[in-house]
């Protein structure tokens, strides 16, 4: 056993995960895992740094209402200094460096140093550090740190998803007129802006509500912590959602392309995370069929 901080120990493998959200729990929390941890914790030192300074970022324009400060660059080299130490055969996707090949073929790191970056510059706490290791062409372990709020979330494909020491499960809700549900919008400028707002209206008139906090990263992660019971966007990329998605699914839930089953979310640019029980709904109100 190996504490991990007040009141919590790494769960030894074999032993039962806790079946209810919430519950405080003994966290798995595997040799990758506290690399990747590691790393995100770095970049927070940087961002946390920044965020309470943000008039004094010098911030350059990187394309259409896309903006990066030297806060998301220093963050990024931080995460890239500690994954190279930590597993130095792996290649990296990073947002702002792009593809580092690595000598190990089956993995390789997605990196998101900020998601959120107009949260950021704006001073409001909704933004997160996004790391994922991608096994064999699919998300296999995911960490998203939300480091002004203090919200550790990380998972390993077959271990169970926890916030901090807390086991996470999706929401039971099953009547999608109580739901509430997290989506993305286009900015200014991109593509995609009308068919958003006409799902946004279809979901809105079918739902208790829509919410948009701005950060694909962390609207997974609410979606797998029960705090949202949906979550739709399109447009993303990889490293937008790659870790989020693991930590939904370890959480119980659904995850896949708006349209099918069949798809490759965090490479289709399309994304529809719920619970069993509303993700055929959801998926039907989106596409303009009945509920």
């Amino acid at each position: 056993m190996r504490a991990l901080g007040k009141g919590a120990f790494v769960r030894l493998k074999g032993q039962p995960l806790p079946l209810f959200t919430g519950a405080r729990a003994v966290p798995h929390l595997s040799p990758l895992l506290n690399v990747m941890i590691g790393a995100a914790k770095d970049a927070a030192k940087v961002l946390r740094r920044d965020f309470y300074e943000v008039e004094a970022l010098q911030v350059r324009k990187k394309g259409a209402a896309d903006f990066v400060s030297k806060a998301d660059l220093a963050a990024e080299e931080a995460i890239r200094a500690a994954l190279s130490k930590g597993r130095p055969k792996y290649g990296m996707v990073l947002e702002e460096s792009g593809e580092v090949e690595g000598a190990d073929n089956s993995n390789r790191w997605i990196v998101d140093p900020l998601d959120g970056t107009t949260n950021f510059l704006h001073g409001m706490p909704q933004f997160a550090i996004s790391i994922a290791l991608e096994r064999d062409r699919e998300p296999f372990a995911g960490v998203v740190y939300a480091p002004i709020l203090d919200e550790m979330y990380y998972a390993e494909k077959g271990f169970g998803a926890y916030l901090n020491d807390r086991r996470l499960r999706v929401s039971g809700r099953q009547d999608l007129s109580e739901a509430l549900v997290g989506c993305g919008l286009p900015f200014k400028g991109m593509p995609g802006r009308e068919q958003a707002l006409i799902e946004t209206e279809r979901v809105l008139k079918e739902t208790a509500g829509v919410r948009r906090f701005g950060s694909a990263a962390y609207d997974l992660c609410m979606t797998a912590s029960g705090r949202l019971d949906g979550y739709w966007e399109r447009g993303l990329n990889t490293w937008d959602c790659a870790a989020g998605i693991v930590v939904a699914r370890e959480a119980g839930g659904q995850v896949s392309t708006i349209e099918t089953d069949e798809g490759r979310p965090h490479l289709d640019k399309s994304i529809l995370a719920s619970n069993h029980h509303l993700h055929g709904a959801l998926r039907d109100v989106l596409l303009g069929k009945k509920a």
